[in-house]
């Protein structure tokens, strides 16, 4: 599949005004808007979701990775206005993670919440450690803790990485769990450039094997690098992923379409990268579908311009939109974000 023309035409009449031009029909009172970044802060890879008539944002806190010890939760009723709820994970609760405790995916499940992170940026004999001087044991993987309540208190799941080794040649980081129309958890990881696809067992506390056997099948699309997404629209499964390098402005968002959850996905186009004036590094992304409308959101992080440092990263939303064929229009940053909207 291929962009339509009509996705260049909407982004080009839109950055005109580098890219933070009003709609139309936009109210006129600038209280009405989320504003960008949503909330104060050095945080990214949110994950976003909806519980209990409350919109919920869990995101890395952006920091050297020996800092990167604890998770925050942002909640919100109306996407402007955000409570924090800090350390709702940290490593006394995580006792193997000694540090990078990165990109949180949540999903509720029986009345429970299970928030799947990775920890301590496992590396393979093979490939050698950026840092030579790092003394960190890289021991780790994607792990699970569960709470009664999205803010917590949360506790470590199984006392160990539900994810430590290597398959197919993919770290065990950026996860994101898919509930398909059938009920069954699909679990997408994978950065180094390879994508894996599981099933989680009912307690997730493992995986069914597919019928060859293996745990994982490899679905890697063409440009992946990390941060997996998945949503349904219309009975189209839509992949988005990651690409290019998260410290500097190549860093992307593109995505597929495909009739069914295990692909096959094949590259359409791009949905997000720099714009300047607003920001660079757009990526590591997550899709908010509001219930009963056609109504799509696009949470990211990107890096301010000007940037203070590379792990200077903010929390943004703005909005995203489907052209007559389906395909996703490129999403425009803006700095006022997205008409407040309280949930129904």
């Amino acid at each position: 599949m291929k962009l339509s023309t009509a996705s260049g035409i909407f982004l080009a009449i839109l950055c005109l005004n580098g890219c933070t031009k009003l709609p139309e029909d936009a109210p006129e009172n600038p209280e009405s808007y989320s504003g960008n970044p949503l909330f104060d802060g050095w945080y990214a890879d949110p994950q976003i979701a909806i519980f209990n008539n409350q919109y919920w944002i869990f995101p890395t806190y952006s920091d050297e990775f020996r800092a990167q010890l604890h998770m925050d939760a942002f909640s919100s009723t109306d996407l402007s206005n955000w409570q924090k709820h800090e350390n709702i994970i940290d490593n006394d609760i995580i006792s193997w993670a000694k540090q990078a405790m990165w990109a949180p995916a949540i999903v509720e499940k029986d009345n429970q919440y299970y928030l799947f992170f990775a920890a301590n940026d496992p590396q393979t004999p093979d490939r050698k450690w950026w840092n030579p001087d790092d003394d960190i044991n890289h021991f780790g993987g994607i792990g699970v803790a569960v709470a009664n309540s999205p803010g917590g208190p949360y506790r470590d799941y199984l006392g160990q990485p539900l994810i430590s080794e290597f398959y197919n040649g993919a770290q065990p980081i950026d996860q994101f769990i898919f509930e398909d129309t059938d009920g069954t958890h699909y679990f997408f990881y994978g950065g180094w450039g390879h994508c894996n696809l599981g099933r989680l067992n009912e307690d997730f506390t493992g995986f069914e094997p597919w019928e060859n056997g293996e745990l994982f099948k490899e679905v890697t699309p063409e440009g992946y690098v990390e941060g997996s997404v998945m949503f349904i629209r219309n009975g189209k499964y839509y992949f988005m992923w990651s690409e290019g390098d998260w410290a500097d402005n190549s860093y992307q968002v593109a995505y597929s379409i495909s009739d069914s959850v295990e692909g096959p996905f094949e590259r359409v186009g791009v949905v997000m990268s720099s714009q300047a004036p607003i920001a660079t590094g757009a990526g590591h992304h997550s899709v908010l579908h509001i219930p009963d409308s056609d109504d799509y959101y696009f949470v990211y992080h990107r890096r301010p311009i000007p940037n203070e440092s590379p792990h200077h990263r903010v929390v943004a939303i703005d909005e995203m939109h489907f052209d007559e064929d389906g395909f996703i229009l490129p999403v425009v940053m803006t700095e006022q974000g997205v008409v407040t909207r309280k949930i129904k």
